[in-house]
């Protein structure tokens, strides 16, 4: 029992990470209906930014605990802001000139993107993985191991403490300014129709690149989170975290928001348990697995709406 806590743990921390990412999947899919192929690398840059801050700024766990606070919130905010440019500027380059094009070309793009800032990052800070000393140490014990010593302790770290209380206090804002303020109308009334919300005086274009803005800045968040929970990084953890946050938005349902941050809690736990209780190197065929049965009984996913073809 014991150890299935454990894993428990870990996979909704995981999978808190994946959803934040699959956030950015499932608007920019909402709003114009392609793919942004290029944003599991927006989350890799979100990811190097803190690094090179928290380097530049001397960040260490030696610091006071309120100055330590204080110096990882001005990385987020940085590393969100500095993020946020490139998402805009992935989608003024790459989906704005052919949004009227047929739907291969963004992608194409989009793809080229990716390719890019994935070289740009391995010609600029190198190939090699780039690791950082644990800035958040110490656990809760949830259990104490029994008298005897022989039950496994189980422990909830103050960094997953930090990702799950993120993760939530961003999905409570996320909720309430999708619901609660004008972008929000903006958002969902180009989701439902933008050439009719641009007749009733809707700025599609900024809609649009406010859209891929916020979702660069939940990936910066993501990336942020993941630096320091794995404490390594390297050019390549935007594809591959890219693939399964992706994952995780068709499983939800792409073009859902409370979906992607199910897919993405599922897929962490997939994983998690699939690895603890089996093998890991199998854990990703699991998790595509799974989403290949989900959707052929489900094709919209989870939490998705049919697709309503407009005459």
């Amino acid at each position: 029992m014991e150890y299935f806590l454990q894993q428990l743990i870990n996979g909704v921390t995981l999978g808190s990470i994946y959803g934040l990412i699959a956030i950015g999947y499932t608007m920019v899919y909402g709003i114009i209906g392609m793919i942004n192929f290029a944003h599991g690398d927006i989350f890799m840059i979100g990811s190097f930014t803190a690094l090179i801050l928290i380097v530049l700024l001397g960040v260490t766990a030696a610091m006071p605990v309120a100055m330590l606070v204080m110096a990882l919130v001005l990385v987020l905010v940085l590393a969100m802001a500095f993020t946020a440019v490139w998402g805009w500027a992935v989608e003024r380059v790459a989906y704005r000139p052919l949004r009227g094009s047929f739907r291969l070309a963004p992608l194409i793009t989009a793809i080229g993107a990716s390719i890019a800032l994935q070289n740009f990052v391995q010609i600029s800070q190198g190939a090699r993985n780039k690791p950082l000393q644990p800035l958040i140490s110490g656990n809760f014990k949830l259990t104490d191991g029994g008298p005897d010593g022989s039950a496994l302790i189980v422990q909830l770290s103050y960094v997953q403490i930090t990702i799950i209380v993120v993760t939530l206090l961003l999905m409570a804002g996320f909720t309430l300014l999708i619901n609660r303020t004008s972008l929000g109308r903006a958002q969902r009334a180009c989701e439902q129709d933008r050439k009719m919300a641009a007749l009733l005086g809707v700025n599609v274009d900024r809609t649009i690149s406010l859209t891929f803005v916020m979702g660069a800045a939940l990936a910066a968040v993501a990336g942020v989170m993941f630096l320091l929970y794995y404490g390594v990084i390297d050019f390549y953890i935007g594809f591959l975290a890219g693939v399964k946050a992706f994952t995780a938005a068709v499983l939800g349902g792409i073009g859902s928001l409370p979906g992607a941050m199910l897919g993405g809690l599922l897929i962490g736990l997939i994983e998690t348990f699939w690895s603890g209780y089996f093998s890991v190197e199998y854990k990703d065929v699991a998790a595509f697995s799974i989403l290949a049965i989900v959707l052929i009984f489900m094709p919209e996913g989870l939490l998705g709406k049919p697709e309503v073809e407009k005459v």
